[in-house]
């Protein structure tokens, strides 16, 4: 666990380190500052329910941007072969990106907290709508980066783990979409509402916390590390 962790902490880091990092994080709060203030100075609403319910969207672009580099790059520059020569297992270095990803992204929402505290100190918002907000768009951000880091093992590119990586995430987020399942039989409507990403955060942002999410967004983040780790070992990077 303390390979883990140092792992982890190099590669946090590295997105501090580096204008990618600084640039990716300049958009989000640009992007999300700006849904908010719409809603709140244009049409006079102290919630942020407009605020959450972008956020898979805004996401879909942030994250595919954070994860892209982190094992393509790697295999371009060819320090993934010294990484993979630490005496750590393949599941570990997997883990310690995902961590690290995880860890900016709470980093990014942390920096969003002058708008519930804000809110809080001029009005009376629904604490439990803000409450489940965060909670959804973290458990969304662990979905998004498992498969953000599983498409940029399989790639040689960062442009293209980034495009193939928004392409996979948006299948998921858009597989639930009524507009695609209005015309399907009942069996496929079942299927698409509960695989798809957006379902499962609209849930939670209502507040219906319930187990079947949790399970759905861990299942998720589990499988894509799997794959992830096992790209890793399939291509002998040792």
């Amino acid at each position: 666990m303390n390979r883990i962790m140092i792992l982890a902490k190099k590669e946090l880091n590295s997105y501090f380190n580096s204008p990618l990092g600084y640039i990716v994080g300049s958009v989000f709060l640009v992007a999300s500052g700006w849904i908010f203030m719409q809603s709140f100075f244009f049409y006079e609403i102290a919630s942020m329910r407009s605020f959450f319910s972008m956020m898979p969207i805004i996401l879909i672009f942030i994250l595919p941007a954070v994860t892209m580099s982190s094992w393509a790059e790697e295999k371009k520059s060819g320090t993934v072969e010294v990484l993979l020569t630490f005496p750590l297992e393949n599941i570990q270095a997997v883990l310690a990106k995902f961590l690290s990803a995880f860890a900016f992204l709470g980093a990014l929402l942390l920096m969003t907290f002058f708008i519930p505290l804000m809110l809080i100190k001029i009005g009376e918002p629904d604490r439990g709508v803000i409450f489940a907000g965060y909670l959804g768009t973290l458990f969304l951000g662990a979905a998004y980066i498992s498969i953000g880091l599983w498409v940029s093992s399989i790639v040689k590119n960062q442009i293209t783990a980034f495009i193939l990586s928004l392409v996979v995430i948006f299948g998921f987020y858009i597989v639930g979409s009524s507009m695609l399942l209005d015309s399907l039989p009942p069996l496929a409507v079942y299927v698409g509402e509960n695989l798809s990403l957006s379902t499962h955060f609209n849930s939670i942002l209502r507040g219906v916390l319930s187990l079947k999410d949790l399970i759905y967004y861990m299942s998720v983040v589990i499988f894509f590390l799997f794959l992830n780790a096992r790209a890793v070992g399939e291509r002998n990077w040792r």
